[in-house]
């Protein structure tokens, strides 16, 4: 059960960074990476957020979920 969080993960990151998607598939990609909320979710946010070809709202957005799940706990 450990895997398939992670290949949603993948699945969801792999979303987020691609550009061809419309913006708001990339950020509901990003809501979701936030709402799975384990740290291999707070990484996979974080490089969202160093990621510089992301348009500004969508780093903002993915940050705003990292100081989520660090604030949680989890």
């Amino acid at each position: 059960m450990a895997e398939k969080p992670s290949g949603e993960l993948k699945k969801l990151v792999a979303i987020a960074t691609d550009l061809e998607l419309a913006s708001k598939l990339r950020t509901k990609s990003i809501e979701m990476i936030g709402n799975i909320g384990t740290y291999e979710a707070l990484l996979a946010l974080l490089d969202l957020v160093a990621n510089e070809a992301l348009i500004k709202q969508e780093r903002e957005l993915a940050l705003k979920y990292a100081r989520e799940i660090i604030k949680s706990g989890r």
